[in-house]
């Protein structure tokens, strides 16, 4: 029975490592997204905007 237990103590360690991996992942790239938004939102309040938005119009408006 020791053998047992010691494979269930490693089994239960790996998946609270797992998880606390995954927890730590999906926070940092949510913390990364709001960082990121709220300096696109600092640089348009600044006149700077990107590229792909100014220079392309409405594509109901393009002709062929």
């Amino acid at each position: 029975m020791i053998e047992f237990e010691a494979g269930i103590i490693f089994i239960i360690a790996s998946y609270v490592g797992v998880a606390l991996v995954l927890s730590l992942l999906i926070g940092w790239v949510w913390l990364n997204s709001n960082k990121q938004k709220a300096r696109l939102v600092d640089l348009e309040k600044r006149g700077i905007h990107r590229r792909s938005k100014k220079n392309n119009p409405d594509k109901t408006e393009q002709t062929l």
